[in-house]
């Protein structure tokens, strides 16, 4: 079988590795992929929202499938795109359609089919310049921290939590009246504030069947403690101590199983990933919010822990027989930490060369923002690597994460050296 990624992260990376393990797999394609990519299939230089260069490229090299890494392409109906086109349409897509995709293209949207679907969630109400005059009103039913989120794609950034309740009040001005995050903000959500403890839960359906991956939870914080900016993501950890096997079967019973029947009933044939980012408060499951994909770097955690053969997995969900396939995980954890460039999540420089990565023996190095230039390994982005490493403890997993980390040399690096502290203990 000849396999497409459309991607560039560490996610990909991870994908790509995994893949190339399946006995199924004949040629595996990246496009664009990164230095880390390279190793596991061929790269090709084509923008992840060039439709008609993937056409051309799906074409050219005989692709049985493509599994779709980024929110970008799947929002703006890459799957749809495919399904209209008479070359296309045969060749199963990994991830949503266009509505399927609105679960994470509109907070709006997948707030109403929390609702509609009676799936937990917090308090909310959706505000646009229309309305917006109703919004103190709401912001004064609330108590702190004010949670407000821009309904449409914002690159991460689009969620604010403050303490202020003026403050609240002027940065919904600033987001619907001054367009802070572009036309992402013309509509906001402010929402209750959850009490809890974030993790992330990932399904795989074909759209009528399903599996939940292995939990995660991810840090995004730039600073150790959690402080400082958000990031796109500084490590993750898969087990958590505090997602045992009852609170996974009462979100298997009061979120996983509503989400996909939900969708049945709204007519959204959705086949791939579910990201739900989750709140564990006292013991009760509560949706933060949907992606349509795989998280990052949660899938540098998920995705190993995973014995089935993926591209089995994927062609299950292309063909709706996802229920037949054999599918186990293994009982070790997995952490990864992630390696940024100096200065992120703000500016920072590109094109360091990188070294030391050959030294590693006990972990898996995921490229995220790399590429090869004069036959160098260099940066390429904010988030470098992301380095997964297991254990029969999380202790055991982070000392070998850490020790990898220290191998790889590169001007500017930085990393957070307590991930999965907090969970060490958990109780």
């Amino acid at each position: 079988m000849n396999v497409l990624i459309i991607g560039s992260g560490g996610r990909e990376h991870a994908f790509a590795w995994k893949l190339a393990q399946s006995k199924q797999l004949q040629n595996l394609y990246i496009a664009p992929g990164n230095a880390g990519t390279a190793q596991c299939g061929a790269n090709v230089n084509i923008a992840v929202t060039d439709f008609e260069a993937i056409k051309n490229l799906v074409w050219e090299k005989d692709i049985n499938l493509v599994l779709v890494g980024p929110e970008d392409p799947l929002v703006l109906g890459i799957h749809d795109f495919f399904l209209q086109d008479d070359v296309l349409k045969d060749i199963p897509v990994i991830g949503p359609k266009r509505d399927g995709a609105q679960l994470e293209g509109s907070k709006d949207f997948s707030k109403q089919f929390m609702l509609k679907h009676g799936i937990p969630t917090a308090k909310y109400k959706s505000f646009t310049k229309d309305n917006i005059s109703q919004a103190s009103d709401f912001i004064d039913s609330l108590e702190a921290p004010y949670v407000l989120k821009a309904d449409g794609l914002a690159a991460g950034k689009g969620v604010l939590i403050l303490e202020d309740k003026e403050e609240a009040k002027h940065e919904l001005n600033n987001m619907i009246l001054n367009a802070k995050f572009g036309n992402a903000g013309n509509t906001v959500v402010i929402e209750e504030f959850l009490k809890g403890i974030e993790l992330s839960v990932f399904v795989l359906t074909d759209g009528k069947s399903y599996k939940i991956l292995p939990a995660a939870k991810d840090y995004k914080r730039i600073g150790v403690g959690d402080k400082g900016l958000n990031t796109g993501g500084m490590g993750a950890v898969s087990p958590v101590p505090f997602a045992d096997d009852a609170f996974i079967k009462k979100v298997e019973e009061k979120i996983v199983i509503p989400t996909i029947n939900g969708l049945v009933k709204d007519g959204i044939d959705y086949r791939g990933f579910i990201f739900i980012g989750l709140m564990n408060c006292n013991g009760e499951p509560f949706v933060i919010e949907y992606n349509c994909r795989m998280g990052d770097p949660e899938t540098e955690v998920v995705i190993p822990r995973i014995e089935s053969d993926l591209l089995d997995l994927l062609e299950g969900v292309s063909t709706q027989t996802l229920h037949q396939k054999q599918f186990s995980v293994t009982s070790d954890i997995a952490t990864t930490v992630v390696l940024v460039s100096g200065g992120y999540p703000e500016e920072y420089q590109k094109h360091k060369v990188i070294s030391g990565i050959e030294n590693n023996t006990t972990s898996h190095v995921f490229h995220s923002g790399t590429t090869i230039i004069n036959n160098d390994v260099v940066t390429n982005g904010g988030r470098v690597f992301a380095i997964t490493s297991f254990g029969k403890t999380i202790e055991e997993a982070i000392d070998k994460s850490m020790k990898s980390a220290e191998m790889v040399t590169y001007e500017g690096k930085y990393y957070r050296s307590d991930i999965g502290k907090d969970l060490m203990n958990w109780k």
